[in-house]
């Protein structure tokens, strides 16, 4: 059972109906339907400028829209004004006071509540303390932003936007400003956090490696609309796109053909089927983790060894599959000896295969 702190809110449904959002005779947001249960994480991922971030700040009521509808469970919010919308925002720059000190940050959005509205001092105290207990900084109220790393930071900017009890909890490239290991800390932290609160949440991000992590699903946006929509296993191994296939996973694309239902590249047949692909120039993307260099059966594709390198925990290889097509990477084994110019040859273990456009 989820364990909230403080005046409790259920958790808001959001259903974002046929949004559109003009910038003059550019739309950011092109017909956008998305519909968020009411206390899962859901990740935008997109490149820059597909729209995710004004998807949200949609949603918070920060962006008016040229069309549609943004419902908050059956309410209508599409005209409420930020206030009236009861959501929490965490920015990728904290947007913290720096002349306030941490308790008076996180306290912020309920001391400047109208009277009649506003806790009282010992309860908003109370409420301060509990929310520096869950993020974890205990005994750092008296301190200024100044005296603060970027990871506590972020903590704090977090714990102000939980302090008013949002009904949605909306979270801007929440670590896009931080170093990869605080990165990493911090993402473990929010889920576990997400846990615990049970706020329905969303945040934006062009990471994927974030988005797949953290999120209960993924919206994946491009160029102002949704290509797919799906759990974090969907999304990475089934998807409905080309542009999601070539977005998720690190691949490469390689042009193929589909010639009476096999596949084809250069002069190997990599499958005698091509379900749901006609005839004609396609796209194949291939990942790191597709390439079998040891398989004994199937189509052999021959390569030769254009470079190895070090990828974290990994070794990488990258290889020259033919003439015009461009090089694809493939994990190998920690002690395997290979060296630049060695020849190779490698089956597929997975086709990701879409019409060419």
């Amino acid at each position: 059972m989820r364990a909230r702190t403080g005046i409790e809110a259920a958790p808001a449904a959001i259903h974002v109906e046929a949004i559109t959002k003009a910038f003059g005779a550019t739309a950011a947001l092109d017909g956008i339907d998305l519909d968020i249960r009411g206390g899962e994480l859901l990740a935008l991922l997109g490149p820059s400028g597909s729209g995710k971030t004004t998807l949200l700040r949609v949603i918070a009521g920060l962006e008016p829209i040229t069309s549609g509808r943004v419902l908050f469970g059956d309410e209508d919010a599409t005209r409420l004004a930020v206030q009236r919308r009861h959501v929490g925002f965490v920015f990728q720059h904290y947007a913290l006071f720096r002349h306030m000190t941490v308790a008076d940050n996180i306290a912020y959005g309920l001391a400047v509540r109208p009277r009649s509205e506003r806790p009282s001092r010992t309860d908003i105290r109370r409420r301060v303390s509990e929310l520096l207990d869950l993020v974890r900084l205990p005994g750092l109220e008296k301190r200024y932003p100044g005296q603060l790393s970027g990871g506590q930071r972020q903590r704090v900017a977090l714990a102000r936007a939980l302090a008013v009890d949002p009904k949605v909890l909306l979270l801007d490239e929440p670590f896009g400003a931080l170093d990869a290991q605080v990165r990493r800390d911090l993402r473990r932290w929010l889920r576990e956090i997400h846990e615990r609160t049970g706020h329905t949440t969303i945040f934006v991000t062009h990471d994927q490696d974030e988005a797949l992590e953290l999120a209960d699903r993924v919206a994946v946006l491009s160029r102002g609309r949704i290509e797919q929509v799906g759990t974090p296993d969907e999304i990475y191994d089934r998807p409905s796109s080309a542009f999601v296939a070539g977005f998720v996973g690190q691949p490469t694309r390689l042009d193929v053909v589909v010639v009476d239902g096999k596949v084809r590249l250069g002069d190997v047949t990599l499958s005698a089927a091509a379900p749901a692909v006609p005839a004609g120039p396609a796209a194949l993307f291939v990942r790191p983790a597709d390439i079998d260099l040891e398989a004994a059966s199937g189509p052999r594709i021959a390569a030769t060894v254009a470079g190895v390198r070090r990828a974290g925990a990994v070794r990488r290889i990258e290889l020259r599959v033919a003439d015009g097509h461009p090089p694809v990477e493939a994990e190998i084994a920690p002690g395997r000896a290979i060296a630049r110019g060695d020849a190779v040859n490698f089956t597929l273990k997975a086709l990701r295969l879409f019409p060419s456009h």
